[in-house]
Formats: structure tokens, sequence, C-alpha cells
């Protein structure tokens, strides 16, 4: 269950460990709409499972892995309990994202991540075996909790991690046609443009101040960064500026204008339209499903 909702926000509430949460779901328990900060990695381990993110249904299967970056809207459907009663199990882990965002690639990573990536069995079965190996462990050391076992759990994320960035960043599959340390260079450089968009999106930066860091025109670095990330640099750069402007929303003290100026956009017009877009809902709108209930008063 969700034990800390304000509005639609959710404040994971970690017990063992102060950064990751882990728990053996086997409630046959609907979660409303919600968001969090934490990474969310759901594999169901009887039965399957379903997550809807912008109102469409993803069910996937047992052995399945389906990860929900930090700052989704989404909600959690299971499964009807069978005749023998078996509300099936899921293995849910909620992971702190300052955990891993200042290990270098890792910010690039979880953005092509967005808005959820799903490795099943079936469409990937190496690099799905390799990733349930790691959760498994993870569940073991979290369940035992024995000597050095946040440090364990810590070691086999990054590696879990590490796994999907090797198979998502292919130097060879993203930059096809140049020599193999020309690739490499090239995977440097555009994770250190993405940092750099993360550190300073509301600046006010632009396509050509970016190409000049990474030493490419304005044209080819448009289409190297689209390679790199798959989308184009416009659009990352602002759903960098979007996640900024939602963490400001949630605070009840600042305007919808003062968050647009905050979050690097040049007009509240501008805001209001990209984010309805992005997020499906006004920003005032998002304002007040974030608000707490007020309770009645006697």
């Amino acid at each position: 269950m969700i034990k800390i909702l304000n509005g639609i926000h959710e404040t994971v509430a970690y017990d063992y460990f102060p950064t990751i949460k882990l728990y053996h779901n086997m409630e046959a328990e609907d979660y409303p709409l919600h968001w969090h900060t934490a990474m969310e990695i759901i594999m169901p381990v009887r039965k399957e499972y379903t997550v809807i993110i912008d109102d469409t249904a993803h069910t996937f299967g047992e052995g399945d892995i389906f990860i929900t970056p930090p700052g989704t809207l989404h909600r959690l459907i299971a499964p009807q309990p069978g005749p023998d009663g078996d509300e099936g199990e899921r293995l849910i882990i909620l992971l702190d994202y300052g955990l891993i965002c200042n290990v270098k690639g890792m910010d690039s990573l979880i953005h092509s991540l967005h808005p959820y990536a799903l490795i099943s069995r079936k469409e990937y079965p190496e690099l799905n075996g390799q990733l349930s190996s790691y959760l498994n462990e993870i569940s073991r050391e979290y369940d035992n909790r024995i000597a050095f076992t946040e440090a364990c759990i810590y070691s086999l994320i990054i590696h879990f991690f590490v796994a999907i960035g090797r198979a998502n960043f292919n130097a060879s599959e993203k930059f096809p046609g140049i020599t193999s340390s020309k690739q490499h260079e090239y995977i440097e450089k555009f994770m250190d443009v993405c940092n750099y968009i993360t550190d300073h999106c509301t600046e006010n930066i632009n396509v050509d101040d970016l190409a000049d860091l990474a030493g490419f025109s304005k044209f080819h670095f448009s289409r190297l960064f689209k390679q790199f990330s798959g989308t184009s640099c416009y659009e990352y750069l602002t759903q960098k500026r979007i996640a900024h402007a939602e963490s400001l929303l949630i605070q009840p003290n600042i305007s919808i204008t003062e968050v647009a100026m905050r979050s690097g956009f040049g007009s509240l017009s501008t805001f209001n339209r990209i984010f309805k877009t992005v997020k499906h809902c006004t920003p005032s709108e998002y304002k007040r499903m974030n608000q707490a209930p007020k309770k009645a008063t006697l």
C-alpha cells in the first residue's frame, strides 16, 4: 500500500535502508494515479501485472522487468485472484534516484528509459536473464540483511543499470561508419552534454551553446545528439525543464509564473503550452492534484 500520498505525490517510506525499499507484493490491490522521485522496478514472480502510463495499459508477465523512471505519473493494476485465491506475486523495488544519479552516464541512461522501459524475457532474453539474476540477488540480500548488505545491494544496482546502459548505448549502433575509438569518444562527449543539460537546464542555453561545448557544428551536433539519445536536443532540454518545474509545482507558496521563470521558460504562455503537451494537464491542474485534501474542521 502507499503509506504517504499528498494528492498524487507519493513520498516513499523507506524502512531498513535510506535509499531502497523492496517488497514482495502479493495482494490484489490497485494503486491510484501517483508519482514519486524514486525509480520503480517491477518483476512479476507469479501472474501478470499492469502499469498504466498516459492512459495506456502495459501488461507484462512472469519474469518480465518493467522500469518506471522518477517523476512518471502511473497507476498499478493487480491481476484478479484465481480460483484457488492466488493473487500472484510481484517483486517491487523503489530506488532513490540520488543513489546513482552522480555516476557518470546514468543521467542520460535514465532519460532514455522515459516514459518507461519493458525488458521482456521473449524480446530480450539475454539481457532479461542478466537483469533478473541481479534482482533476485538484491532480493536475497534485502531479505536476509547480513553484514555489508547495503553495500552489496548498491553494487548490484550499479551492475543492473550498467547492463542496461551497455545494451542501450552500444557505440557501434549509435555511431556506425566511424572508427571504434571515435565511437567511444562520441559516447563520452554526449554523456557530458547530457550531464551539462541536467545541471544548467534552467539557464538560457540553446543548441548553439551545446554544439560549441561538444566541438561540433550545429547541424552535425543535432544529428549526432538524436542518434545518441533517440530524441532531439530541444526535446531533451524541455524534458529536463519540465522535471524541474514539477519539483517546484508541488511547493505550495510558489506561483505558476515563478515556476515558469525558474524552470528556464521564456514566458508563462510557452510554459503552459509545453507543460500540457508533455504532462497532459495544465500546471495549475498539476499543482491542485498534488495538494493534500483539506481536513474538515469542527
